[in-house]
């Protein structure tokens, strides 16, 4: 845990005011979840990435998406090699630890169901070849919402599903803007993040996270959630059992972070909208009235959250 303490405070040198972004990057890593970050142009989306990145000691992996990116470009490719007059192997960026999707709307949706096997079931298939991605594997993915009619695409529903939480960074507040100038006017915190965390201690925690109690009550919170999201009027689409899997499982990594060994309703409701907004898919109706975070405003208010007796809340 002390090593995940000065990763959050590296993280938080380098992007600044963006502490519960920082959490929930964290509670991703180990809820062994993808993040899709969505801000304006110049908010940080790829310094963050980045960032994440270099405080783990493991292997690092970028793709620039553009319309011409080939599937075999993401996961890799069989060629002829004249030297060796055989086919040999060349996998792609996703076999990494980190794999940074920068502007993955860009890519044209044949190339971005490269992702689709890597991100649910931590392999890729090369020519008939299947190769295992080793834990962990994060995908954090970068999107501007405002390009939508200039060369973008927007991502499926079957990609948006396997992102556990969409984060929108947003712009700083006026205080922390002063914090960037007077930070970045002699250096670049970036170039000081030293790696704090191996690949052997993440899947540590990824494997004692799943021994986080969940109660009777929180998760019939989580439930009543998730079939609140389907029968809402406005929502023609809810949440899938892998969003709900999703939401159980980050929030029993924010409930280890914290140092508790129980989910509390309170981790759900915190965790619930990051899981939600991206995956509902509104009617016609609904969307001309409505935004999705604005329904999903509404499903929480309309779901009472229970209040827990005892430590275990058993």
């Amino acid at each position: 845990m002390e090593n995940i303490k000065q990763a959050k405070e590296a993280l938080n040198k380098v992007i600044y005011g963006k502490e519960e972004v920082v959490d929930l990057l964290f509670i991703a890593l180990l809820a062994q979840g993808h993040v899709l970050l969505e801000s304006v142009p110049g908010t940080g989306k790829t310094k963050l990435a980045k960032s994440f990145a270099k405080i783990m000691d493991g292997k690092f992996s970028r793709v620039q998406f553009t319309p011409d990116v080939l599937p075999s470009d993401v996961t890799g490719i069989r060629f002829f090699n004249p030297k060796t007059t055989d086919f040999e192997l060349r996998v792609g960026p996703v076999v990494s630890n980190v794999l940074l999707a920068d502007e993955i709307n860009r890519a044209t949706p044949k190339t971005q169901s490269s992702l689709l096997e890597v991100m649910e079931e931590f392999q890729a298939t090369i020519d008939g070849e299947t190769i295992k991605v080793d834990a962990p594997f994060i995908v954090l993915a970068t999107q501007n919402p405002v390009e939508s009619n200039y060369g973008t695409f927007p991502l499926p529903e079957a990609q948006l599903d396997r992102f556990l939480f969409k984060i929108d960074l947003g712009y700083p507040s006026k205080a922390d803007d002063k914090t960037i100038l007077h930070t970045y006017r002699t250096k670049d915190p970036f170039t000081e993040i030293m790696p704090s965390l191996t690949v052997e201690t993440i899947r540590s925690l990824q494997d004692e996270i799943q021994q986080v109690t969940l109660s009777d009550v929180a998760g019939d919170y989580l439930v009543n959630l998730i079939h609140q999201s389907r029968e809402h009027d406005e929502v023609d689409l809810g949440i899938s059992p892998r969003g709900m899997l999703a939401l159980m499982r980050a929030s029993q990594a924010r409930a280890y972070l914290q140092g508790r060994k129980f989910v509390t309703p309170d981790d759900v409701k915190v965790l619930a909208p990051y899981v939600f907004e991206h995956r509902l898919i509104l009617t016609m109706e609904g969307s001309i009235k409505k935004t999705s975070a604005e329904v999903v405003r509404e499903i929480m208010r309309e779901v009472p959250v229970p209040v827990e007796v005892g430590a275990g809340g058993e």
